[in-house]
């Protein structure tokens, strides 16, 4: 890790580094696009066919092998999972779910005035595709942490694609009930989903988190299939004034070890905890290669000038993840994915079992949304109703602002009314 002051003789260079983390996006997927357009392309006008000779190039999918897990498989590898692995996973889940049902929005309606009523309906997606990387490591809980609020949202059909997928994720999903799980993944996953073949049907929304292939489908499709949020490498802040060094240090590590281009900060007017942090990163990291490549790398420690500029920063970046000190500090945090607060909350409980959502905005996308919620499932629909006696009351006012528009139609779509 770098340290880096914010003031002082290198004030200006710690600036443009600054600067450029702003401009770091979600990611940079122009050196894939070629490739992934090929797949997509591929994909759609020959369905499986394509599918199955992309997998089997990427994934190691063999001809005898179906595209679809059965839930014979899924239940094999349960019961093979050892109970404290299960009770891992029961708790996880409930906690999502939990969580979920809270935000739930609520149908409801109000009467303005008299003869007058509005309000709105809840109504879930019809289908999503969720998406559960399969490479680096098995990922079980982002199983639970994309299909958990799409069943509380009451999604219809929910479809999971993971490529190689281990026993832990087929173990994940039997827990989790899931019916339709195909056994491919990458920027081929993607197309299959948004486009249909001959095995897969369309889903109306994919989410999830993936690595670079698998964003710039996203991307490339949005304009056709809904999508949770382009995911870039993993990113933690933590900005502290009296934190706990090795706990921190703990984090950062946790958080780098995801991905060599993940993003380990620590901002701080401390310059003695920056210190000790940075040391601490490193020692705690020995070992751990994808930690220690991207600390080296991506990592930083800010030392501001005082508290309120260390506050300020941290809102630049807009963190996917982000550590304080205290409950009080929630008053100046505008921007984040997910906060965490104090030195008995590392943020590893996030990414498995507190509840809320580990698919998290990266790329400063904190600045516009959340993480991946139920509210990513569900359509809000607004609803409206008026008595003959309400339009003749109201009816005047929607007359005036459409004739001061020039939209004649719309005017007298009221007025033919009141008679």
């Amino acid at each position: 890790m770098k340290i880096l002051k914010t003031f002082g003789e290198n004030a200006a260079a710690t600036e443009a580094v600054l600067r450029e983390l702003e401009q770091r996006g979600a990611t940079n997927t122009a050196k894939v696009d070629p490739v992934v357009r090929e797949v997509l392309h591929a994909v759609r006008t020959r369905g499986d066919e394509a599918l199955r000779e992309f997998a089997a190039k990427f994934d190691g999918l063999t001809d005898a092998q179906p595209l679809l897990v059965t839930r014979e498989e899924m239940e094999a590898a349960w019961n093979e999972t050892s109970e404290e692995l299960k009770a891992a996973m029961r708790l996880a889940q409930a906690n999502i779910r939990a969580f979920a049902e809270r935000q739930l929005p609520r149908a409801w309606s109000f009467r303005p005035v008299e003869g007058m009523e509005v309000g709105q309906i809840v109504r879930p997606l019809g289908a999503v595709g969720c998406y559960v990387p399969g490479g680096r490591y098995p990922l079980p809980s982002t199983l639970f942490m994309t299909a958990t609020p799409a069943q509380v949202a009451g999604v219809e059909r929910i479809v999971v694609c993971s490529p190689k997928p281990a026993r832990e994720t087929l173990a994940a999903a039997y827990l989790a009930n899931i019916t339709e799980f195909y056994r491919v993944g990458g920027s081929q996953a993607i197309a299959a989903m948004a486009y249909g073949t001959q095995t897969i049907a369309p889903v109306d929304k994919i989410v999830g988190p993936g690595n670079l292939y698998v964003t710039a489908a996203k991307q490339a499709i949005s304009q056709e299939t809904g999508i949770d949020m382009p995911a870039g490498p993993t990113e933690i802040v933590v900005t502290s004034e009296t934190g706990d060094a090795a706990g921190i240090a703990a984090d950062l590590v946790a958080q780098a070890e995801h991905d060599p281009e993940a993003l380990p900060i620590l901002i701080t007017s401390n310059a003695a905890l920056a210190e000790e942090v940075t040391q601490q990163a490193t020692e705690q990291a020995r070992g751990n290669e994808i930690a220690l490549t991207s600390l080296a790398a991506q990592g930083y420690a800010f030392v501001t000038q005082d508290a309120e500029e260390a506050q300020t920063l941290t809102n630049r970046l807009a963190p996917e993840h982000l550590t304080v000190d205290a409950g009080s500090d929630l008053r100046w945090v505008k921007n984040a994915g997910s906060v965490f607060i104090g030195h008995y909350t590392p943020q590893s409980m996030g990414d498995y079992i507190s509840g809320p959502n580990h698919v998290l905005p990266t790329g400063r996308n904190g600045r516009i949304r959340g993480g991946l919620s139920v509210l990513d499932f569900v359509k809000v629909i607004t609803v409206q109703q008026y008595t003959r006696d309400a339009l003749r009351e109201i009816g005047p006012h929607t007359i005036a602002l459409a004739e001061a528009e020039g939209l004649k139609g719309h005017a007298d779509s009221v007025r033919v009314r009141m008679r």
